[in-house]
């Protein structure tokens, strides 16, 4: 489904360049819960934001679904995340001014589903996010776990063929941090491929296997052990 070939991006302040990414490659199969862990800096934002298809690379490859979208410009690059790729945040990024119910339509509204479908498509994920007795709150008026399973909602709710998710239980409690990686688990059991970037040693227990990155590059689990060490 993923595949990146020498993926490599470098960001340039002034005189300065950066490299974030450094010949990255890697290969994500359909139906594969992956997460991806590294110190900070070590770019692991740099490559989501690449696989999302918010940046593209300086260099190398990307392919999804066999397709080479390395080089789509902004508009293109849009329309095709539209489509496939839904997020998920450590912040909700849920909007304020719009109720739980208005705040999962949102990617439907996009896609110009009709407003019958989009009540199906929303009350059936709200129902399933055990969170449809809250559809007319405001995100204000929910705990950090609620606003989470809003967030996990409505990236849910187009059928995307991937997740990223983004530190998803950085500002979570235990309890709910663990309600958030089930649900994510029962979403992936149900055929989503998934995508995480964290620090946790514990939500990573609950992907498939991990990816490793140190100074921009992947590297084994034993050069992430002795760099941690360091």
């Amino acid at each position: 489904m993923i595949k990146t070939v020498n993926l490599t991006k470098r960001f340039r302040t002034d005189e300065i360049e950066t490299t974030a990414l450094n010949n990255v490659s890697i290969e994500v199969k359909p139906g594969e819960f992956v997460a991806v862990m590294g110190p900070s800096g070590c770019g692991k934002s740099t490559l989501l934001n690449i696989l999302g298809m918010l940046d593209n690379p300086t260099d190398g490859a990307y392919l999804f679904d066999g397709t080479d979208v390395s080089k789509y410009r902004e508009g293109k690059r849009t329309q095709y995340r539209k489509g496939n790729i839904q997020f998920v945040f450590q912040s909700f990024n849920l909007i304020d001014e719009l109720n739980v119910y208005e705040n999962v339509e949102l990617p439907l509204l996009y896609l110009k589903i009709s407003s019958s479908k989009r009540k199906e498509m929303v009350m059936d994920i709200l129902d399933r996010m055990k969170i449809g007795h809250r559809k007319k709150h405001f995100p204000q008026q929910l705990s950090g776990g609620q606003q989470q399973r809003v967030a996990i909602a409505r990236a849910v709710v187009p059928n995307p063929k991937l997740i990223l998710a983004d530190e998803p239980t950085g500002n979570l409690d235990s309890k709910n941090g663990i309600e958030v990686m089930n649900l994510l688990t029962e979403l992936n059991k149900q055929g989503t491929t998934i995508i995480m970037v964290s620090h946790s040693q514990r939500d990573a227990a609950f992907s498939h296997r991990v990816i490793n990155l140190f100074d921009g590059q992947v590297v084994t689990e034993e050069v992430a052990r002795q760099a941690v060490a360091v």
